[in-house]
């Protein structure tokens, strides 16, 4: 199988972030190279439901139509012939999938004229021969290839590998004495390893170290195996890095339990937790523009929309600032902006939003700011009618231990109104920094002051599950840590703060970030974090600072002083504003401008989270990236919103994993 040389490497050159190589790769490296000869003409594409997600995630339609291609097909779905036509194929290496593609191509009438092949994992070489066994076909193909991409970009730094049910597949009781524990392992490691080979990276390999042989405590140990398996065999492709060029970190969700169920305030996440989104989609209601009844409008929070990239990492009450003052200006220029309101005072958001909306000659742009000031509004609203600041306010209090039992209980009495889930939440956190006050009937008088259900404080049991071993536990930041143990009040992390203002409720930082900014500075224990390379010291030591591409040094990080009091410490908001322009609209999208903030990175860091990754995981991820002056890469099995996160947690206790729904996962733009 031939491994072309991407002309979107990440060596050399501009620098080009995960997510662009990925598209410029199924683009240029894969449609685009079948335009040669006779083959010129309009071309139909041809994927099965894996690949369709792959290139979904990457490209648009437009993209794709703009590579000479007229018309999309699954592969498993009944097709008309069309034999003056050539066909290009992005299929799985799989048994079923070439012996569909042979009946197409074979015998005296194929479907198509000539086929383009492409493979998106290592095709084994019973499956090779059994296409060569073809005398029929092999005249017909055009290109026989693999792509190595079977992961699914999620973001400009991140992707998934599409196993929602990872966690219960792989941490619920008696996980490993089902068939699928080493089919899950096996495919997640095979796609996570066609990011490397995708970007022709070869990583140092590390992985939590396992501190008990109990099977769920071994799952990093195995991914991490499974995935140095797979990269090896990618040295005898041409052009790949025979030395290591980046790092590798593989985490599970013992390393932090917190992450996925405390309110993170961000816009983001404010979004997809309080607002019934289907992925990325929310649906409003919007006043006609004819007079008549409200009409519903599709919203769709993505990547192309510059307000939504500048915005969504900010916290809620800074993107509601910044909103009304995007307003403000796109009002004042126009006339109406001298209106004042009836009463004399300043115009409020939604005044100037109605104004705005006069303005005929910025169209798309006004249609979008008003989007998001009305999804901003509603969050606000749900914050305030909720009470959501006390309970946000007492989840950082304990989690950095300025909180303990008293306020916990005294809270659950005085607000016995508070949703279920928020509750649940709260208690989850509680039984993270205080365990041993569910011990005993201690967990059940807690439940019953807070009015849950013995299934919703199944969950909190089911922590223990992830938690691993006792001797994991005290250090993996996971369900039984004890820290401060002479102190009435514990706490779960440093308090980081910083001389900066920070908005209220941003102290909170998930704990990849204080993982990964160890890794940098080679202070990352070597026998909680194995490595399975194995390499010279001066190598590991030089991929750890992180030589630079074209030889420009990274930016060290800076040591910070803790509190006495704390195990870990508050991160304020360190990184800056984005230099924004009056409405958002007159600079180029933040993957451009990025790109020219950061010709001159270090070597990409990758980090993959088993079990499910969060919002603010991603937000660190885009904050480490400007900060280490390094591309940091999140993967992960799904991305979890908390709701989605506690569900699976109540599952692991079922006896019927596998028969469990599982969640479709949804292409982003088809």
């Amino acid at each position: 199988m031939s491994f072309s040389d991407s002309e979107s490497s990440s060596h050399g050159g501009d620098y080009k972030f995960f997510r662009q190589i990925s598209r410029d790769r199924l683009l240029h490296e894969m449609l685009g190279s079948t335009k040669t000869g006779d083959s010129k003409a309009w071309k139909i594409l041809i994927m099965d439901r894996v690949t369709v997600k792959v290139m979904s995630q990457s490209c648009k339609m437009a993209d794709i139509t703009d590579q000479g291609i007229s018309l999309v097909e699954e592969l498993f779905k009944r097709r008309e012939p069309m034999p003056g036509m050539d066909a290009i194929y992005f299929i799985q290496p799989s048994k079923e999938n070439i012996v569909m593609f042979l009946s197409d191509m074979s015998g005296r009438e194929p479907l198509y004229r000539k086929a383009f092949i492409f493979f998106s994992s290592t095709i084994p070489k019973e499956l090779v021969n059994h296409i060569k066994s073809d005398s029929s076909v092999l005249p017909r193909i055009g290109a026989l290839r693999e792509m190595n991409m079977e992961y699914f970009p999620i973001d400009n730094q991140g992707f998934l590998t599409d196993h929602e049910q990872a966690l219960e597949t792989l941490y619920a009781d008696d996980a490993e004495n089902s068939r699928h524990f080493n089919i899950c392992l096996n495919m997640m490691a095979t796609r996570i390893a066609t990011v490397f080979a995708s970007l022709k990276e070869l990583p140092f390999v590390r992985y939590r170290a396992a501190k008990s042989t109990a099977s769920r405590d071994l799952v990093p140990s195995k991914l991490a195996a499974a995935i140095w398996d797979c990269i090896s065999k990618y040295k005898a492709i041409p052009n790949f890095p025979q030395t290591e060029t980046c790092e590798l970190l593989i985490v599970d969700r013992s390393v932090d339990q917190i992450a996925p169920i405390i309110h993170e305030w961000t816009y983001d996440a404010m979004c997809h937790d309080l607002l019934d989104m289907e992925g990325n989609k929310y649906v409003i209601e919007v006043p006609s523009k004819t007079g008549g009844p409200p009409e519903k409008k599709e919203i769709v929070l993505e990547d192309h929309d510059p307000v939504w990239l500048e915005l969504r990492h900010t916290h809620i009450a800074d993107a509601s600032e910044r909103l009304h003052e995007k307003m403000t200006n796109f009002a004042s220029k126009n006339k109406a902006a001298q209106m004042r309101s009836r009463d004399g005072s300043e115009l409020s958001t939604r005044d100037l939003q109605k104004i705005v909306q006069a303005l005929p000659q910025y169209g798309e742009q006004v249609d979008k700011l008003s989007t998001h000031v009305e999804l901003a509004g509603k969050i606000n609203r749900i914050i305030r009618d909720t009470g959501l600041r006390d309970l946000g306010q007492l989840e950082q209090d304990l989690v950095f231990g300025d909180a303990g039992a008293k306020d916990v209980i005294n809270f659950l009495r005085t607000n016995q109104d508070t949703n279920p889930e928020n509750k649940l939440r709260l208690l989850m956190i509680y039984a993270t920094v205080y365990p041993e006050k569910f011990e005993g009937d201690k967990g059940v008088k807690l439940m019953q002051l807070a009015r849950l259900s013995p299934v919703d404080m199944k969950v909190i049991s089911n922590m223990q599950l992830i938690a691993g071993s006792p001797e994991n536990k005290a250090k993996s930041g996971s369900f039984s840590l004890k820290f401060d143990a002479g102190k009435t009040k514990q706490a779960n992390r440093k308090d980081r703060s910083g001389e900066e203002e920070t908005w209220q409720l941003f102290r909170f930082y998930p704990m990849i970030e204080e993982l990964l900014e160890k890794l940098v500075k080679g202070d990352l224990s070597k026998s909680d974090y194995l490595c399975m390379n194995q390499s010279s010291h001066k190598e590991e030591s030089e991929a750890r600072t992180g030589s630079v591409r074209k030889s420009s040094a990274p930016t060290a990080v800076p040591e910070r002083k803790a509190t006495p009091h704390s195990m870990r410490s508050r991160r304020t908001a360190t990184w800056a504003r984005p230099q924004s322009s009056d409405d958002g609209y007159s600079s180029d999208s933040v993957l451009k401008s990025a790109s020219t903030d950061f010709k001159k990175l270090g070597q990409r860091i990758f980090v993959f989270i088993i079990g499910g990754a969060t919002r603010s995981e991603l937000r660190v991820c885009h904050k480490l990236t400007s900060s280490l002056r390094r591309e940091v890469v999140l993967g992960s099995t799904s991305f979890d919103d908390p709701p989605q996160y506690i569900t699976k947690l109540k599952l692991l206790s079922e006896k019927d994993i596998q028969g469990a729904p599982a969640q479709p996962f949804k292409p982003q733009y088809w």
